[in-house]
């Protein structure tokens, strides 16, 4: 007697196909994601203290380090809002000290008025009330016109537009057509004007309320 036979088998159907090809991509996607968190985790060590160090190398740009000893990344104050910052939704602002006295407020700051759009800061204030220096982070001016604000693009390498921030007084920071001490380029008045206007604004700002910033907060 002859084997009974299996009858063929149905083909998948439209819906059957759908499922499996949900679960394929579902069985992907938890897969790479566990490979990312993972290198996530493996690595978020590294990229925190890489951006630390890229941090405090721009600090030190404007701001000796022979000029404090205390951990300034860890000794800083948050504020809800910073309008005089140009940083309404808050700013982080950075006490330098030097046996605790206090040495200066790093802050970084927006001009909002660029000739391009925004242009974002940092300077350092001292204590009494001059500036260690302001450095350009970001901004969209006109390459080979008003980007020599940023140091980096500054074809004067020898001495570089923004550092006539550097020990500057209250009565100087305006652009020198604005009655100040701030040499700007022909036919680049706006992007200097900017940068000018924001950090006299973000001193004035650090000068009137040191005293207050230098206690808020619990100190590391």
């Amino acid at each position: 007697m002859s084997e009974p036979t299996l009858p063929p088998l149905a083909p998948p159907t439209a819906f059957g196909l759908s499922v499996r090809t949900a679960l394929t991509m579902l069985a992907f996607t938890m897969a790479f994601t566990a490979l990312m968190a993972g290198t996530y985790l493996a690595t978020r060590d590294t990229i925190d203290a890489s951006a630390e160090q890229e941090k405090l190398r721009l600090i030190n740009d404007i701001l000796p380090p022979v000029s404090y000893d205390n951990a300034l990344l860890r000794d800083a104050v948050t504020l809800d809002t910073a309008p005089e910052l140009g940083l309404p939704k808050g700013a982080t602002i950075w006490r330098a000290r030097k046996g605790d006295a206090p040495v200066a407020l790093v802050m970084e700051a927006v001009a909002p008025d660029g000739y391009s759009g925004k242009i974002r800061l940092v300077l350092a204030v001292m204590h009494d009330g001059s500036l260690g220096g302001v450095r350009v982070v970001e901004h969209r001016e006109t390459p080979g016109l008003g980007d020599y604000i940023d140091p980096k693009k500054d074809k004067n390498k020898t001495a570089p537009w923004i550092g006539q921030f550097a020990a500057l007084a209250g009565s100087d920071w305006k652009v020198r057509k604005d009655g100040g001490a701030i040499e700007y380029r022909a036919g680049a008045t706006i992007s200097a004007r900017a940068v000018t206007n924001a950090v006299a604004r973000a001193a004035a700002f650090a000068r009137a309320d040191q005293d207050r910033l230098f206690r808020q907060g619990v100190q590391p």
